[in-house]
């Protein structure tokens, strides 16, 4: 995992913060302290971009509706094909929960 070169406390810390919040509104007002606009959105958009490459949308209609690049297009799918599986993990949880709220 490319992420192994950063694990530590700092890291770790963040992430037993982020498992603390309790509901989404608690999750906008932590990541609004802790990340820019910028930042925010980009992580928002690659996860909306692993979810339209999931469903079989094309690069170009990907590209329209999200905005993203064909650059994080390429980088969201090499993940989806190549990295941890925790893009199916989230979006397949995310998934059931809509489906339990039905």
């Amino acid at each position: 995992m490319q992420i192994d070169k950063l694990r530590g406390r700092e890291l770790d810390q963040l992430f037993e913060a982020i498992l603390t919040l309790k509901d989404v509104e608690e999750c906008y007002r932590f990541f609004d302290d802790v990340a820019t606009v910028n930042e925010i959105q980009a992580l928002a958009q690659r996860l909306d971009v692993a979810r339209m490459l999931r469903e079989g949308h094309t690069y170009h209609r990907i590209e329209e509706e999200t905005s993203a690049s064909t650059a994080t297009i390429s980088r969201v799918k090499r993940c989806l094909n190549y990295g941890n599986d925790a893009y199916e993990l989230v979006l397949d949880r995310l998934h059931e929960d809509e489906n339990q709220e039905k």
